[in-house]
Formats: structure tokens, sequence, C-alpha cells
């Protein structure tokens, strides 16, 4: 029921890029604005849409603004290249910073206004490591003799991920896992699917998420897996992502004390 203290306003939907390399690339998200659906109403949007994420603006009475996200298959807690592109539109130079928060869990976030990119501070999030057997990883990216780089571990800035690196950039990108096996697993711990990432032969990193259970879904920017990566290794990144995808996109990584900015290009697109 809509809250009477708040101004109806009619319904908008536009679509933005975001992470994107350069105009005209990126990780599509769809920001809709001045909704009164309910959760199982938004689910249905979503799905027809059929787009990688939507995420909705919801503002309250005494103006707490909340964020609340969905893929075409299942609500989330928390995705980042849809927040980023909420903040696109929240953020101006006169207001180039902002608090908000996640719908599901409550998580506060602040939206920062850099020029033309926008970033999102985030603290780590505490998360149980699961058991992950030696064949784990074989078995999950249906590669049986995959030789990892790094012992697997999982870390969250809000949506938990399972970090696999893998060898080098052609290793990575000639994966094709198992997704329903990704999918039961990650169900079973908590887990919001795989990060696989290498770093490549220039020295930059390089990475793909697996948590859908169709391939054409396959994100093409993935904000919280960077965030949770670049808190594992301590420094800063600049991640690439999506280029197989035909997105090629860049995600950009800053530590401040312990929480870790998340950020990079964020372009509208229309309003649909």
């Amino acid at each position: 029921m809509p809250n009477p203290g708040i101004r109806m306003l009619k319904t908008s939907v536009q679509q933005l890029l975001c992470f994107g390399i350069q105009a005209g690339t990126g990780n599509p998200a769809l920001v809709v604005q001045h909704d009164h659906q309910d959760v199982v109403q938004r689910q249905q949007f979503a799905q027809h849409r059929n787009q990688p994420a939507c995420v909705y603006i919801d503002r309250s009475a005494d103006g707490t603004i909340t964020l609340d996200y969905y893929y075409p298959h299942a609500r989330s807690p928390l995705c980042l290249h849809a927040t980023l592109a909420a903040a696109r539109l929240l953020l101006s130079p006169d207001q180039p910073q902002l608090q908000v928060r996640t719908a599901m869990h409550g998580q506060p976030l602040t939206l920062i206004l850099r020029g033309d990119q926008v970033y999102i501070r985030l603290a780590p999030q505490p998360v149980a490591q699961p058991d992950i057997g030696p064949d784990l990883p074989a078995r999950l990216l249906s590669m049986p003799r995959i030789a990892l780089r790094s012992p697997p571990v999982v870390a969250s800035v809000g949506s938990p991920k399972l970090l696999l690196q893998v060898a080098d950039s052609a290793t990575l990108q000639a994966l094709a896992p198992d997704l329903a096996a990704i999918s039961a697993w990650g169900k079973a711990q908590g887990v919001n699917g795989c990060y696989v990432w290498c770093e490549r032969a220039d020295g930059r990193l390089e990475g793909r998420n697996f948590n859908h259970l169709d391939p054409a879904m396959e994100d093409q920017a993935t904000g919280v897996a960077a965030g949770a990566l670049s808190l594992h290794l301590g420094r800063p990144l600049a991640l690439y992502q999506g280029e197989a995808l035909g997105q090629p996109c860049l995600i950009r990584t800053e530590l401040d004390g312990s929480t870790v900015l998340v950020g990079g290009r964020a372009e509208y697109l229309e309003e649909v």
C-alpha cells in the first residue's frame, strides 16, 4: 500500500549502460522510479523485460532512499551495476554524494559522483567459509584437470562470491561451467555464484561471473565481485570483463580504510 505522505508520480523506466569502457558499451540496467508494485509484480516486470538487472528507487516520507534489485529469475540483495545506474540518475554536481540503503538487508551504500564516473562505497560483509573440497572447482567449472593459481575463497561486499583464479585469459575465456551445479552449490552454501578471474600477460585483471542458469545471461560486469576481489587481494583494481560478450567493461576499485569504492562509467540511454 503506497505511503499516503508520498505524492503519486507517474512511473518512469530508464535504461543505462554501466561500467562501459567507451560510449555505447557496458552492462544494461533498468531503473524504475515512482513505482508502487509489490515484490511479485516487480519480479514479473523484471522477467518480462529480461534485462541483466532492474533496480527500483523507493523514497519514504522521511527522505530515506531504498534500492530494490531484481534479475529476470530472482530478487537480489545487491547488484552494483544496477546501483551505478541508479546513482547516475540520483547524483548531480549539486549533490555529488548520497546515502541510500538496500531493500532486502538494509545495507548502507554511499553513492559518489566524480566527473563522469560513479562510485559506490561498501564495507566488507562477514561470510562463513564453506568447505571447498579439492575437486569442487573442477566440478563446478567442468574442467577436470584445471589448476587454480590461488586457493579458492568466498568473499562478499553484500552478495557472496566464490572467487576462483585461473592461469590465464585463454583458460578463462574457454570456460563452459556446469551452471546447474554452481546454482545448486550456491543455494546450499548461501553463495551467489562463482567469479573466475585471472591476471593477464599485460598485468591487468580479467574476470567472468557465473550465477545464471542460462549461459546467454552471463554478466557483462559484476561490481560486487570486483569489490570482494579487491578486498581479498588488499589492493585497488582495474578489472576487465565482458569483451567476449560484445560489451567490454572496466570496473575500477579503490580501498579507503576498511571500505572499498567500486565504480566506472554509467551512460544514460533512454526512457523506456
